[in-house]
């Protein structure tokens, strides 16, 4: 969830949309401009439509989510498609994060959405323990079947019932460049963590620090930690982790921290070393590694593909100024850590089921595919949908890694330990970035604040 804010607030300061006064779908005046320039409502119905919906002529939807600026407008397009073809009005609700109390407000007031768009597992589950949630219909579980991975459909059932369709995915595993420093230093993308931590070397010797870390927010060293582990403990460790069936103090846990020293044991290979990391946001962590020309900060910087945000904050260009590779294999496979966004119906209707369909669909993927800054976990999606090369390496990680997939542990946690800034993982593993020799501590530390918190 404290990933998800962070990247809405990025999005806020990166729109130059600015505050989109929409409170329904058709009625922000520019339906022609939509076809004129290639919009996804005039895309998704120029093809074959892969999925059939009701006549719903009349009917209101209300759809909440906690999206704004360029990822509500492109939304908006995603409802539009969907009010053309079936004839229902659909109303977009602003909400807040996190969600969860958002939706308690509106329910509690006799006014909750059709349908919530839910950016956590955790939520998702809370809603369904409070009776919010409505199962899924025949027809969005038949296109889940049919478009998604296993994993995929896991992440949105609570029980064995399926209630979310995720329709937006984030890639959390990807490493971007700065490709004038590692043309300089003769650099080329790695595949494994020894050949990564052999090219931060090689960038060091070229006189620029290879790796810019954002260690001021503890999320992002959580990320850093979980697609270790994920790569070399592997899927079913992490899930076993992630719900604390092992504790902190596994040899699997050692082994990752281990790994991460390799790196954090290394000032002089980070931004400012330790302590100028922990200093350093994560907005920050990007713009310095894309500003300076050849001689940036940091050569490097690890997030996922919202990381495009940011850089669209510098004059570097992406695909050209900035490039990204997956992150390295430190076991025997590249990790690919996702968080996500799915719509779950909070009303009984005909109205919210179909929504639910439609979101599933192929041609709803694709109409926000075309705009950018999106990435769907339908696999039925042609990559050539996605605008540039850029987003479709991204989107490709994502669908290739299959059930490997794994959604952010942290994000899994209770709050208390996985989401709260100077508390739980965030701290420790502020503390490991400090002082990265003491292993042992630093898994006393996690396994106690997990133990407390899981039990609470």
């Amino acid at each position: 969830m404290r990933t998800t804010l962070r990247i809405r607030r990025a999005a806020m300061v990166f729109t130059a949309i600015g505050a989109l006064a929409l409170t329904g779908c058709g009625d922000d005046g520019d339906g022609g401009k939509d076809a004129k320039d290639g919009g996804g409502s005039s895309k998704g119905a120029d093809n074959p439509q892969s999925v059939v919906l009701p006549k719903l002529d009349g009917e209101k939807i209300s759809v909440a989510a906690v999206w704004t600026g360029p990822e509500q407008a492109n939304f908006v397009k995603v409802l539009k498609e969907f009010e053309k073809r079936t004839g229902a009005k659909v109303t977009f609700v602003p909400a807040q994060d996190p969600i969860v109390n958002f939706l308690g407000t509106k329910i509690a007031g006799g006014q909750p959405p059709d349908v919530a768009m839910i950016p956590q597992v955790g939520a998702i589950q809370q809603a369904v323990a409070k009776k919010w949630a409505k199962p899924a219909g025949p027809e969005a579980k038949a296109q889940l079947a049919k478009n998604y991975s296993k994993v995929w459909q896991d992440l949105g059932a609570v029980d064995g019932t399926q209630y979310g369709v995720y329709f937006k995915a984030a890639n959390k595993s990807l490493i971007w460049y700065n490709t004038k420093a590692f043309e300089n230093a003769g650099a080329s993308e790695p595949k494994t963590w020894k050949d990564f931590l052999a090219t931060a070397e090689t960038v060091s010797a070229s006189g620029v620090t290879p790796v810019s870390v954002g260690g001021a927010d503890g999320w992002t060293l959580t990320d850093w930690f979980e697609n270790i582990y994920l790569s070399q403990a592997g899927p079913e460790k992490y899930d076993q982790l992630a719900q604390h069936k092992i504790k902190w103090t596994d040899p699997s846990v050692k082994d990752a921290l281990t790994s991460l020293a390799q790196l954090f044991g290394k000032p002089s290979l980070i931004a400012g070393g330790a302590d100028g990391a922990l200093q350093t946001e994560f907005p920050a962590s990007v713009t310095q590694t894309f500003t300076g020309g050849d001689q940036p900060k940091g050569a490097m910087v690890f997030e996922g593909d919202f990381v495009g945000i940011n850089i669209a904050q510098t004059k570097a260009k992406i695909g050209t100024d900035a490039k990204v590779f997956p992150f390295p294999a430190v076991g025997a496979e590249s990790p690919v850590v996702t968080g996500g966004d799915a719509a779950v119906a909070l009303k009984d209707g005909n109205g919210a089921q179909a929504l639910l369909t439609w979101l599933a669909s192929t041609d709803a993927a694709k109409i926000w595919a075309e705009q950018g800054g999106f990435i769907s976990p339908n696999k039925a999606l042609d990559a050539a949908a996605y605008p540039n090369e850029v987003q479709r390496t991204m989107a490709k990680a994502l669908i290739a890694a299959g059930d490997a997939v794994r959604f952010d542990m942290s994000d899994q946690a209770p709050q208390s330990f996985g989401g709260t800034p100077g508390k739980g993982e965030w701290k420790t593993l502020q503390d490991f970035l400090k002082n990265p020799k003491d292993i042992a501590g630093t898994q006393a530390k996690l396994e106690s604040d997990a133990a407390k918190a899981y039990k609470s």
